[in-house]
């Protein structure tokens, strides 16, 4: 579904990725890890269209990147940023779904059940600024949900909320990614990046290349405490953990 050959970016002359190969298959989740400020954004930027690469190529579906693809979704960090204070929580997730056309109340429909799936059919008639950091973040990952993106990125999305909320949005994730979703996940923790990853793809410091791609195989998953006891899981995180530590 996605294919990444050679990519390489510079920021005012400073190599920031180099010679990056990546391939996702459809319905993957992969999770990238490596040290902070290693490329990991720009590398998502690139995919979303939002920054053209020095050189190598992107393809989505066998189609060459240029500009932002049509089935792309993003959902940041920055979850107070991206929702709009002045719009219901309602309207925030329908947003998006004006470039798909159809009528306004088929816009509101799909939003409301969104908003439905991630547990927040309750506040659809709120405002963002009206409900806590994590509620925030349901919101932006049922915008995502709404308008069925094949591509998703997500770029260390749970990193400004409490370990609680983050454990729930991670179950929350595993639960609604649909199998035709293709989802390139950034976090800097390690732990999560296995839980959440079909594989964990492990990026060196700047210029950044891949120095790992290690394919996640948990005999069970969906419950933090059982899932994190498993010795497939500790084998794994320490893995992951050496390959960033190496990095």
């Amino acid at each position: 579904m996605l294919q990444i050959d050679g990519l390489g970016h510079a920021y005012a002359g400073h190599p920031v990725l180099r010679d990056v190969d990546l391939t996702v298959r459809r319905g993957e989740l992969v999770s990238i890890v490596g040290p902070s400020g290693c490329g990991k954004s720009t590398l998502l930027r690139c995919v979303a269209g939002l920054t053209a690469p020095a050189r190598g190529t992107i393809r989505i579906d066998g189609r060459p990147v240029a500009g932002v693809p049509g089935g792309l979704a993003v959902v940041f960090q920055e979850y107070g940023r991206s929702l709009l204070p002045w719009l219901t929580v309602r309207d925030n997730v329908a947003l998006p779904l004006r470039r798909r056309g159809g009528t306004r109340a088929q816009r509101r429909a799909a939003a409301a059940s969104a908003l439905d799936a991630v547990g927040l059919a309750a506040v659809a008639a709120r405002r963002p600024w009206q409900l806590s950091g994590g509620m925030q973040q349901r919101v932006a990952i049922a915008r995502a949900l709404a308008f069925r993106p094949s591509l998703l990125l997500m770029d260390e999305p749970f990193g400004s909320v409490d370990a609680q909320t983050r454990e729930d949005l991670e179950d929350l994730l595993l639960t609604v990614r649909g199998p035709e979703m293709t989802i390139l996940f950034v976090t800097h923790d390690i732990d999560e990046s296995v839980y959440v990853g079909d594989r964990v793809v492990v990026l060196n410091g700047s210029p950044a290349g891949v120095v790992a791609d290690l394919p996640v195989t948990l005999p069970t998953r969906g419950e933090q405490i059982a899932t994190r006891e498993q010795a497939e899981f500790v084998r794994l995180r320490a893995e992951v953990g050496r390959q960033v530590r190496k990095a």
